[in-house]
C-alpha cells in the first residue's frame, strides 16, 4: 500500500480576520501578526523534507505560501480548487452584519447545512466535493510523497469533516488556527487519516488568530 502525506497549512491572520468579517472568494493582505506567523510557519516547513508546495490562488495563502517557499526553495504551485467557499452575499460583511441582514441564511451557514442555499456562493456539498477531489489529485500526483499545501480555513473545515464523516448540517468541531499545521495521511481509494490537527507549537509569540 503506497501512502501520501500532506501537510495541510492555513494561511496567516489578515486584516479581515482581524476585523472577523467573511472573506470567502474576496481577499485583503495579511495583517502584521499573519506576516510573523507565516513567517514562523516557513521556519518550521525548512526543517521538513517534502516533494512540492502547492497553494489556493487567493491572494492570502499565496503570500503565506510564497514566505515558505523563500525558506525551502520550492515553487509554489497555484490551484484554485484549494479556494475558500464562495461565500455570496456574506462575503464582505462582519459575522454581526451578517447575523443582523441575513440571520436565516448566516446561521444555517454556520451549521455547514447542506440544504443552505447563499445567494451567489457556493452550496455546501459542491464545496466539499471540490475540496476533496483536489486534496485527492494531488496525492495521487505524488504516490508516497509528502506534500505542503496552503489553503483556507473553510477548506480545511470541509476536508476535516469528510475524514471525520461528521454528519451535516452540524456546528463546526475542528480548530482552525491561523497558520496551523495539520497532516493528512492518504492510503488510496478515498481513504483518509488525520494524525496531527491544529498543531501551533511554532507560532509562540505570534498571536494566531482562530476566526
Amino acid at each position: 500500500m503506497t501512502i501520501s502525506r500532506i501537510i495541510l497549512l492555513r494561511h496567516g491572520e489578515t486584516v479581515w480576520n482581524r476585523e472577523n468579517r467573511i472573506q470567502g472568494h474576496l481577499d485583503t493582505p495579511l495583517s502584521d501578526a499573519g506576516v510573523a506567523q507565516a513567517e514562523a510557519l516557513a521556519q518550521r516547513l525548512a526543517g521538513e523534507s517534502f516533494a512540492a508546495l502547492y497553494s489556493s490562488d487567493l491572494g492570502r495563502a499565496h503570500e503565506t505560501a510564497r514566505r515558505i517557499a523563500a525558506r525551502t526553495h520550492h515553487q509554489v504551485i497555484l490551484e484554485p480548487a484549494l479556494r475558500e467557499r464562495n461565500l455570496g452575499i456574506l462575503q464582505g460583511l462582519t459575522r454581526v452584519e451578517a447575523k443582523a441582514l441575513y440571520p436565516e441564511i448566516y446561521a444555517r451557514y454556520r451549521m455547514f447545512d447542506p440544504e443552505c442555499i447563499v445567494p451567489g456562493g457556493e452550496d455546501a456539498l459542491p464545496f466539499v466535493a471540490r475540496v476533496v477531489a483536489a486534496f485527492s489529485a494531488i496525492a495521487d500526483r505524488f504516490p508516497g510523497e509528502t506534500v505542503a499545501v496552503v489553503a483556507h480555513g473553510g477548506t480545511l473545515d470541509a476536508m476535516y469533516r469528510h475524514v471525520t464523516k461528521a454528519p451535516l448540517p452540524g456546528a463546526r468541531t475542528a480548530p482552525l488556527p491561523n497558520a496551523g499545521y495539520n497532516c493528512l495521511i492518504y492510503e488510496g481509494e478515498g481513504r483518509w487519516s488525520l494524525p496531527v490537527w491544529g498543531d501551533v507549537t511554532h507560532l509562540q509569540g505570534c498571536l494566531p488568530g482562530d476566526r
